[in-house]
C-alpha cells in the first residue's frame, strides 16, 4: 500500500478541504452575504463537513476513520455524508424554506461537486503514470459508488472486462480475499497482487 499511499500524499488535504470550504462561501453567496448573518455559528460545521466530504471522496476513509482522525462521532460523520444536497440546493436558492438536512454536510457536498469538475483537484493522470497507478482512474471512481461489505460476484459485476497492468481482472480476481469491507481493502490487495 505504501506506492498508493504516496500518491495519496500528492492530494493535499488541508488545500482540498480549504477549497471546498471557499466555495461553500460562495454557494452561500459570498463572504459579504454570510456578514450579513451576524449570530450565523455553523461555519466552524461547515469547515468539519469540508474535511469530511474530502477524507471520504479523496481518501475513501470509512465513517470511523473520519470520525477519529477529526475527533468527532461517527453519527455526525454518518449525518454530514447523508445529506442530500438537492434539497440544501433548493435550500439555498430560496425554494423551500426549511430543510431536515444537514446543511453544511449538503453545502459541503455541492461544493465538492463544483471544485471536482473544475478540476481543482484529484491526482492527475500524468502522477499517476509516472507512479505506475494509472489503473486507478478506472478502479477508483467505481469504488466509491460501490456498497461495503462488497462480495465477489458484485465485484465481477462492476469490474468485468477490466485490465490491469496488462492482466484481466478476471485473473485477478480469484486472489483477492471476500467481502472486503472498505475501499481500501480492495486497494490494498489490488496493491500486494501488481507489484
Amino acid at each position: 500500500m505504501e506506492v498508493i499511499k504516496e500518491a495519496v500524499k500528492r492530494i493535499d488535504i488541508d488545500n482540498l478541504a480549504e477549497q471546498v470550504f471557499q466555495e461553500s462561501i460562495e454557494l452561500l453567496g459570498g463572504l459579504r452575504r454570510i456578514m450579513e448573518y451576524r449570530n450565523l455559528t455553523w461555519l466552524p460545521s461547515l469547515a468539519e463537513a469540508a474535511y469530511i466530504i474530502v477524507l471520504k471522496e479523496e481518501l475513501l476513509k470509512t465513517h470511523k476513520d473520519i470520525a477519529s482522525e477529526l475527533g468527532l462521532t461517527p453519527q455526525t460523520v454518518r449525518n454530514i455524508l447523508q445529506a442530500k444536497s438537492e434539497e440544501i440546493e433548493k435550500y439555498i436558492r430560496g425554494e423551500i424554506e426549511k430543510v431536515d438536512e444537514h446543511k453544511a454536510g449538503g453545502i459541503a457536498k455541492l461544493a465538492y461537486e463544483k471544485v471536482r469538475k473544475e478540476k481543482k483537484i484529484m491526482l492527475g493522470e500524468e502522477e499517476l503514470k509516472t507512479l505506475g497507478l494509472e489503473w486507478l482512474l478506472d478502479i477508483l471512481p467505481r469504488l466509491r459508488k460501490m456498497e461495503y461489505p462488497l462480495d465477489k460476484n458484485r465485484f465481477i459485476e462492476e469490474f468485468r472486462g477490466l485490465e490491469i497492468n496488462d492482466e484481466s481482472i478476471e485473473e485477478i480476481i480469484d486472489k483477492i480475499q471476500f467481502p472486503v469491507e472498505k475501499p481500501t481493502e480492495v486497494l490494498d490487495q489490488l496493491k500486494n497482487l501488481l507489484t
